[in-house]
């Protein structure tokens, strides 16, 4: 794949990562200074995931049959109809709609993405390596978004902050609009033939699938319980808002920092020692928090963590287009996202409810715990033979 394809994708995810990501910051924002209460502000951030668990898979499974422009065209729509619908509409019902829409679509893209530039690699390196570039598009959309909406809204309100969230994915689009399609999987008894639905317990039967989509999981409980208990500890010891943040930035920044080093380095690194040895620091990195003295220990620890929880995404994205059939990748990507999504919607109530009876520095020791024994799954990883040519 070609540098300029590549950095045209990424831009493509930042601008519709972007938009829903502004409107995640704005709607609550939104509901709150209306008079909303915190259960009718915390349903309206849940709906941004809550439709990525449930059209995950069927969109992978779009994506598998279709490729990448026509999906990103639908997305994009999709993205654009919810930021419009909550400028031009002032009641809670349309902004729930269009979290909707806006948190559909941006799943969706994402899948049609990853599949495209997983199919463009041509080794196990190039997978390492685009996947690590790839990554950074979060990262960039997550602070571009918020930043643009809370900037519009301060100066001109919140319609004007969606009307110009609604811009966003008109440049997706044309990022993507001339790049080449790859061939479209449809051979006599595919899976994917019209003739035959596709099963998702097919792909589970792969017992190194089950085990690399069980790390996922593991590995994004601890990024779920960090974002989730850092202001409660925070909040405990009387750290200033200021503090908390810092905390939290520091984590994403190193997160993104480690991404960018991956490159330098895929055509060293192993895909299961790497995520192996995430695992083992994590757990280490996750008892000791609730040890850290005061804010600044404990932005390093953060520091620490984001360094090796960042690391662990390209690694999985290429280990897992390396174990699924070709003409399901969409679909796999799909099912990752799906419970990526929904451990993010459940956790954090897990999280409350455990934090009540146990406290929320112990949160830290009980995932630690959960991850370190977790381990073993990815140690079996180790069977998977890498493929040189893909």
């Amino acid at each position: 794949m070609s540098k300029r394809l590549l950095a045209q994708l990424i831009v493509a995810q930042i601008a519709v990562h972007a938009c829903m990501a502004g409107m995640r910051m704005a709607a609550p924002l939104w509901a709150l200074q209306n008079g909303y209460s915190a259960f009718a502000v915390g349903s309206l951030i849940a709906l941004f995931a809550l439709t990525q668990v449930f059209l995950s898979i069927p969109a992978g499974r779009y994506i598998d049959k279709n490729g990448l422009k026509k999906p990103v065209l639908i997305c994009v729509g999709f993205a654009i109809s919810g930021a419009l619908l909550a400028a031009i509409s002032s009641a809670y019902w349309a902004l729930c709609l269009s979290a909707l829409l806006a948190g559909g679509a941006t799943g969706t893209l994402i899948i049609a993405l990853q599949r495209y530039v997983g199919k463009s690699a041509t080794t196990g390196t190039e997978l390492k390596t685009v996947f690590s570039w790839l990554a950074l598009g979060p990262a960039l959309s997550n602070f571009v978004g918020p930043f643009t909406a809370g900037f519009i809204i301060d100066t001109w309100g919140f319609s004007a902050a969606f009307f110009c969230l609604a811009c966003f994915p008109l440049l997706s689009w044309l990022m993507v609009k001339n790049a080449s399609e790859h061939p479209i999987e449809r051979l006599a008894g595919n899976p994917h033939s019209s003739a035959t639905q596709p099963k998702i317990l097919d792909l589970l039967s792969n017992p190194m699938l089950r085990r690399l989509l069980l790390v996922n999981w593991f590995l994004s409980a601890c990024w779920d319980v960090h974002t989730f208990v850092v202001p409660l500890i925070g909040h405990e010891r009387a750290y200033s808002a200021t503090a908390i943040g810092t905390i939290l930035g520091a984590f994403a920044i190193s997160a993104a920092v480690v991404r960018l080093l991956i490159p330098l380095l895929a055509s060293k690194l192993k895909e299961w020692k790497v995520i192996f040895g995430a695992m083992l620091l994590n757990a280490f990195f996750l008892s000791c928090y609730p040890f850290m003295p005061n804010a600044i220990s404990m932005g390093l620890c953060s520091v620490a963590l984001g360094f090796v929880l960042g690391s662990v995404q390209p690694m999985i994205m290429s280990t897992l287009h390396q174990i699924t059939p070709h003409e399901r990748h969409g679909e796999a990507l799909g099912l990752r996202m799906m419970m990526v999504n929904a451990s993010s919607v459940a956790m954090p109530t897990f999280f409350g409810f455990a934090g009540a009876f146990i406290g929320a520095s112990a949160l830290f020791g009980l995932t630690a715990a959960w991850v370190l024994i977790g381990s073993s799954q990815a140690w079996a990883l180790r069977r998977i033979k890498n493929k040189p040519h893909l």
